[in-house]
């Protein structure tokens, strides 16, 4: 373990070092990618100078998402002590469903759940739990949702027409989870957005309503924190309102910005969030953690017992089924995703993490303000988002985009609302700096005038 160990800080100082001078990998076509790198396996075992320059190739070819040229996804940098965190969690390898193979790690998961909670004003009869990812927390707020209200579904599957409703900007994990849980990709129904995205409350109760009259029984709501494009913020507090009427579950996925909850300047985006029945976040989003970290927290734990508990005597040995996670879990078996989660917040504080997801919107409105001042850029979205929209001298978007990632300048992507395409440019990487946003712009200057588009 200790020759690995040493091998270890071996490639990750080459990593560091490929970050700092080639920020973005040449990338590999997938056409030539086993030409270009041995990644076969053989009989013969590599030898330890092979099995290195192997290594060594990979990570030089790799995306870098820890470089500040890195503006590609809804995550990016790293943050030291949450990769301490991760890193321990894997030399611990302990499972996370029961309280006799885990231990205090537990507790460490519970404290975050109930921490979270308390934040959002969800009343004492909460819980919640860590799920592989943000499509499968909405998936577990779908399937709670429909076990509530149609709880022979369980035992006896869906014999109703039932409806789910969600925006027009939503995430695609929506359709994808209505499949899942037999509803059916068909009975979604996506709601209309106003000019920055926002789900519209009034044809959400329109759209319900009609249903109603065809017969359907809606059943859930799909709020968003920040849509995937413009970053966006659906008004909770009116959709609450239109959900208390009908009695439909309210779930907000915050898996992209959702973390504004920690900032006492941004958590007015979310405000009403305590009205709702279920919210989810990820903490490899907005608060820079390792893949993966995310949250779902639900305001009545019996919904999670409900949905995802079966006994399992060979499994379940304690008597305290509270610190027995599996049993609200949707996973048996699953990784510590809490850890490197708890060492991020134990050293920073909540002011810490306050401080990361202020640095976020400031940088956005920095990018946005150099973009308003710049004749040669046109604007597509607004403030008191992390998501800056934007074209540069009618050059098509996808063009722009791909001409820089093949070029090896910059990952940034592009995307589309409301039949406008656009470079979608993202704050959301813990590395960046003010300097980092004037040297994007730079770049993307550059890049333009000595290329024929």
């Amino acid at each position: 373990m200790q020759k690995d160990l040493k091998l270890f800080n071996e490639l990750v100082e080459y990593l560091i070092s490929e970050e700092k001078n080639n920020p973005v990998a040449i990338p590999i076509e997938t056409s030539k990618l086993y030409e270009t790198l041995d990644l076969s396996l053989n009989d013969e075992p590599a030898i330890d100078e092979e099995f290195t320059k192997t290594l060594k190739g990979i990570i030089k070819s790799t995306p870098k998402t820890a470089s500040t040229s890195f503006y590609n996804q809804l995550f990016g940098g790293r943050i030291d002590r949450a990769t301490l965190g991760d890193l321990l969690a894997v030399m611990l390898n302990n499972s996370m469903y029961t309280y006799k193979v885990a231990g205090p790690q537990v507790g460490i998961e519970k404290i975050i759940l109930k921490t979270i909670c308390e934040l959002i004003d969800y009343p004492e009869s909460a819980d919640g739990t860590f799920a592989p990812g943000g499509s499968m927390s909405n998936y577990m707020a779908v399937l709670m949702a429909r076990d509530k209200y149609n709880p022979t579904a369980r035992t006896a599957g869906i014999s109703n027409k039932m409806t789910l409703y969600t925006s027009e900007a939503s995430h695609y994990s929506i359709a994808k989870n209505a499949s899942f849980v037999g509803v059916g990709r068909d009975q979604v129904r996506r709601i209309k957005t106003n000019e920055k995205g926002e789900m519209i409350a009034s044809d959400l109760d329109q759209q319900i309503l009609k249903d109603i009259e065809q017969g359907y029984q809606p059943f859930f709501v799909n709020a968003t924190a920040g849509t995937t494009v413009m970053g966006a913020f659906d008004d909770i507090e009116d959709l609450s309102k239109v959900c208390k009427k009908h009695d439909v579950w309210l779930h907000l996925d915050g898996a992209y910005c959702g973390a504004v909850i920690f900032s006492d300047d941004y958590k007015h985006l979310v405000k009403g969030i305590e009205h709702t029945d279920s919210f989810s976040v990820n903490a490899h989003k907005m608060l820079g953690t390792p893949l993966s970290c995310s949250i779902i927290v639900a305001k009545d734990k019996k919904h999670l017992n409900q949905s995802f508990s079966n006994d399992a005597e060979y499994l379940y040995q304690t008597d305290d089924d509270d610190f027995n996670l599996g049993k609200t879990s949707l996973q048996c078996g699953r990784r510590n995703d809490a850890l490197k989660f708890w060492t991020l917040w134990k050293s920073v504080g909540n002011k810490g993490l306050k401080d990361i997801v202020d640095h976020q919107f400031n940088l956005a409105q920095i990018a946005r303000d150099y973009v308003r001042q710049h004749p040669d850029y046109t604007l597509y979205n607004f403030d008191n988002s992390i998501a800056v929209c934007f074209n540069y001298k009618g050059i098509p978007a996808n063009k722009l985009c791909t001409a820089l990632y093949e070029d090896s300048r910059l990952m940034v992507g592009f995307g589309h609302f409301k039949n406008q395409e656009f470079v979608r440019m993202v704050t959301i990487n813990s590395l960046l700096q003010k300097d980092d946003i004037a040297n994007f712009f730079a770049s993307i200057e550059e890049f333009a005038s000595s290329t024929d588009f």
